[in-house]
């Protein structure tokens, strides 16, 4: 099956501006759950700085999130990508790998049950926006 570099491309776009709009709600309670202060939640917010670190490095990982999916989504649909293929391999692709993984490194970090929560949720919804984009466009 020859993968999408397009249907890649997008999926990777997607799954970005999703992670932005998520976390821009979500924001506040994913810094409590980091143990982050009201006091570094208003300097952060007043610093006004853009982490365009931290944001290059989650569209690249994205980037190869959504490369390896178009390979599974393919192989599981038999070379002909669909939308119900990139779910049902987006969704079970999050829970034997992203949700174990989070769980058991916030576990030995000992974070707040909530931060395995938002950022698992995070993941999920990039996996399946993925998922639904490779499906689509092929």
């Amino acid at each position: 099956m020859a993968i999408n570099y397009w249907g890649v491309l997008a999926a990777t776009v997607a799954a970005w501006i999703f992670g932005a709009v998520y976390y821009g709600v979500l924001g506040e309670r994913w810094m409590i759950a980091l143990g982050r202060s009201q006091a570094d939640i208003a300097a952060r917010r007043a610093k006004k700085v853009v982490p365009v670190g931290p944001m290059v490095i989650s569209f690249v990982a994205e980037l190869v999130m959504a490369f390896m999916l178009a390979g599974l989504v393919g192989h599981i649909a038999g070379g002909a990508p669909t939308i119900k293929a990139g779910l049902l391999t987006g969704g079970p692709c999050w829970l034997g790998f992203v949700v174990t993984v989070l769980a058991t490194n916030y576990g030995y970090q000992q974070a707040k049950p909530s931060l395995t929560i938002i950022d698992s949720l995070h993941w999920l919804g990039v996996l399946l926006i993925q998922g639904i984009v490779i499906g689509a466009v092929g």
